[in-house]
């Protein structure tokens, strides 16, 4: 969630930042919040330190909406060295097992469709879930045993896309909220009768945002120095294009900006019925695209429940 600090300038919008390899999300966080002297500043999704790629970052009003941006789909591209497992199922962590046996193509794509859909999956030891108050990666790295919960994911599609060596698979995967790319590799490592590790992670979408719209912190740092880096922001709204929008009166927005519910009228009825949103489903509401709330409708009315302050602008 976003973390606020006394001094700072009150900036608001996404920025699409390609978090470069060996630097956590928190520190990367950290760096452009500073580049850009932001007030208030958080991310949406974590990256393992040995993960690059998209990582969106919220400043200001925008930090009201990374709930939105955590639901949504990933994309990731990853490469398996097949032969060894490690604790921590990526380079950093010891060989456990070791196996000869290499996979083919044919093997591969046979045991593709079943992590397709809805599955479960055990998360790594080596993760940011918590057990009794502690990091799950806390307590593997001090040696103690780590017991967790096995949990639904939803992967949408999972493709070979490489085998540069008879040592090395490359994959691309589309998935949902929770899903562990090492627990992934883990699984199909398993059903292919070997071990394995992830020796390259990097995600490519987070719901609107993709690498091609990421920049480096070099790149942050250089238009900073160039007084153009709110440029890069995109504006708050563009993390919610999957909820159903309404746009409100004058009267209904002042009424909103005040915690009030408002009764919605036949056209917001039928932008609501478009998008098919269920009663409790999130509902962006703007005046003359300036974003007001997100709220759900309750009946005939629109009840406010993250109100945005005014002049909400990235300039």
């Amino acid at each position: 969630m976003g973390r606020t600090r006394k001094k700072g300038q009150n900036i608001t919008g996404w920025l699409v930042l390609d978090k470069p390899l060996g630097m956590t999300s928190t520190q990367a966080l950290g760096k452009a919040r500073w580049l850009l002297d932001a007030k208030k500043a958080g991310h949406a999704g974590t990256l393992d330190p040995l993960a690059s790629g998209v990582l969106p970052l919220a400043f200001g009003e925008a930090t009201k909406t990374i709930n939105f941006m955590m639901d949504a789909r990933k994309v990731y591209e990853f490469t398996v060295q097949w032969g060894r497992a490690t604790t921590t199922l990526d380079g950093e962590g010891e060989v456990v097992a070791t196996s000869d046996m290499r996979p083919d193509q044919a093997a591969i794509e046979a045991v593709l469709g079943r992590f397709i859909g809805d599955i479960e999956q055990m998360p790594p030891a080596f993760s940011a879930i918590k057990v009794d108050g502690k990091r799950a990666y806390d307590l593997a790295r001090a040696g103690e045993e780590v017991v967790l919960k096995s949990r639904r994911v939803r992967i949408d599609a999972l493709r070979l896309t490489d085998m540069p060596d008879a040592d090395h698979a490359a994959f691309t995967v589309e998935c949902g909220k929770g899903t562990y790319v090492r627990s992934l590799m883990r699984d199909l490592a398993a059903a292919l009768g070997t071990q394995g590790h992830v020796v390259r992670l990097r995600r490519t979408r987070v719901g609107p945002f993709d690498a091609a719209q990421a920049i480096d912190l070099a790149t942050l740092e250089e238009r900073v120095r160039q007084g153009a880096a709110r440029a890069l922001l995109q504006p708050l709204h563009s993390a919610l294009g999957d909820l159903a929008h309404i746009s409100l009166g004058l009267d209904q927005a002042l009424d909103i900006r005040h915690g009030r519910a408002v009764l919605l009228g036949p056209a917001q009825h039928q932008a609501i019925m478009v998008h098919d949103a269920s009663q409790n489903a999130p509902i962006y509401a703007h005046l003359d695209q300036e974003p007001i709330a997100i709220g759900r409708q309750e009946g005939d009315a629109f009840k406010p429940l993250r109100v945005f302050n005014a002049a909400t602008g990235s300039s």
